[in-house]
C-alpha cells in the first residue's frame, strides 16, 4: 500500500551532553569491584587484584556489602542529583537527606508514570515496593535491590554509603587522581569536536563503541560520561529525562602519544572472534535472536561454556541482550575494517610520514 505523508512533525531527537567527576569515577569503580561475574572481562582485573591487598579490613567489609545489596546503584542515583563535585560535597548531601528523600533517590527510576509509586515506595508503602519490583522484573537484580532498599534503615544506609564511598575514594581514585582527570579531560575535549561534526544518534554509537540509541518518548537528553573503571563495558542507565551511558575512555585518550597502541576495545573485538565456538555464535545470530538455552541446544554444548562465550562476545560490544534473547551487534561487526583501517592510518600531528 502507497502511503502519503502530510504531516510537519520532525523526527525526535535529543540532546547530547558531557559531564566527568572523580566521583563517578569511584561509583564506577565500586560497583566494577563488586561486579564479580564481570571481573575477568575487566581490563583493570589485574589492578583490582593489587589493590584488593592495599584495602582495609573494613573497605572490604563495605565492599562485601555493595555486592551483596547493589548499593553501588544508590551512590550513582544520589550522585546524579548532589550539587557539588567533591568528596566532602557529597558527604554532606548524604548527610542532609531527610529519611524519605534518601530512599526515594534510591529507588531506581522507572519512567515518569511510576514516580508516584516511587514516592510511595519511599514512604514505606508495601504495595508500591511490590509494583516496583513487578515494573522492574526484567532487570535482574532490581527487585531484590527494590526489597533491601525498603527494608534497610535509614541510617545503616547512610553510614553505609558514606564509608564505601569515602574509603574507595581514599584508597583507589586519590593516589591516581591527577592522571584520571588529565585522561578524562583530554578524551572530553576530542569528544566536543566530534560532537560538533555528527549527528546525535551518530555520535552516541561514535563515543560509546558502537552502542545505538534510537530516540524515545520523554527523554530528551543524553548524558556522556567517561570512565576507565569499568572498561571496555558501556553502562546505561535512566534517571529523570535523562539516558545515562558511562562510557569507556578509548586507548586513544589514555596514551595519545603511543600510535602503536590499539584501542582495548578492538583488541577485544579480535579477540573474541578468534575462537571456533564464538565465530559460531556469531554466525547463529546474523540469522535470528536466541536466547541462552536454544544457544546451548544449537551448539550442542553446556551452559556456563555457553554464558562463558557470550560474556566475552558482549564485553566486546559485539553481542547485545534484549528481552531474555542474545541479538548480534551488526554494525559492530561490520564497522571492524573500518575500525582496523582507522588505527593502521593514524599519525600523531606532527609526525612525518
Amino acid at each position: 500500500m502507497n502511503t502519503l505523508s502530510i504531516t510537519g512533525r520532525k523526527k525526535e531527537s535529543y540532546h547530547v551532553e558531557l559531564e566527568y567527576s572523580l566521583l563517578w569515577e569511584s561509583a564506577l569503580g565500586i560497583a566494577a569491584f563488586t561486579n564479580t561475574p564481570l571481573l575477568d572481562t575487566l581490563e583493570r582485573e589485574k589492578t583490582f587484584e593489587t589493590l584488593r591487598k592495599t584495602m582495609s579490613a573494613q573497605l572490604l567489609e563495605e565492599l562485601k556489602f555493595v555486592e551483596e545489596n547493589n548499593t553501588w546503584k544508590s551512590l550513582l542515583q544520589l550522585l546524579h542529583i548532589c550539587p557539588g563535585s567533591t568528596l566532602e560535597d557529597f558527604t554532606a548531601f548524604i548527610t542532609a537527606l531527610s529519611d524519605n528523600e534518601l530512599k526515594y533517590h534510591c529507588f531506581p527510576f522507572t519512567g515518569c508514570k511510576n514516580e508516584i509509586l516511587r514516592s510511595d515506595a519511599a514512604k514505606g508503602d508495601v504495595h508500591a515496593v511490590k509494583q516496583l519490583q513487578i515494573e522492574t522484573e526484567n532487570i535482574s537484580f532490581f527487585p531484590a535491590y527494590i526489597a533491601f532498599i525498603h527494608k534497610v534503615s535509614e541510617k545503616k544506609l547512610k553510614e553505609h554509603l558514606i564509608q564505601v564511598f569515602t574509603l574507595w575514594y581514599k584508597t583507589a581514585i586519590l593516589p591516581e587522581a591527577d592522571q584520571l582527570m588529565a585522561i578524562a579531560v583530554r578524551d572530553l575535549e576530542h569528544k566536543r569536536i566530534m560532537r560538533e561534526k555528527l549527528n546525535a544518534e551518530e555520535f552516541v554509537a561514535w563515543a560509546t563503541g558502537g552502542t545505538e540509541y534510537a530516540p524515545e518518548p520523554s527523554v530528551h537528553r543524553v548524558l556522556l560520561i567517561p570512565q576507565m573503571n569499568y572498561r571496555p563495558w558501556t553502562i546505561v542507565s535512566d534517571i529523570e529525562n535523562t539516558k545515562v551511558f558511562y562510557y569507556p575512555i578509548p586507548s586513544t585518550s589514555i596514551h595519545p602519544d603511543d600510535p602503536y597502541l590499539p584501542d582495548y576495545l578492538l583488541v577485544q573485538k579480535y579477540k573474541a572472534l578468534g575462537d571456533a565456538t564464538r565465530l559460531r555464535m556469531v554466525k547463529l545470530l546474523s540469522e535470528k535472536d536466541y536466547t541462552l538455552k536454544e544457544m546451548t541446544e544449537q551448539l550442542n554444548i553446556g551452559k556456563s561454556t555457553a554464558h562463558h562465550h557470550l560474556k566475552l562476545l558482549r564485553a566486546a560490544s559485539l553481542v547485545g541482550l534484549r528481552s531474555s534473547k542474545y541479538v548480534l551487534k551488526m554494525n559492530s561487526i561490520t564497522s571492524l575494517p573500518t575500525e582496523l583501517q582507522q588505527y593502521l592510518e593514524f599519525h600523531p600531528v606532527g609526525e612525518n610520514e
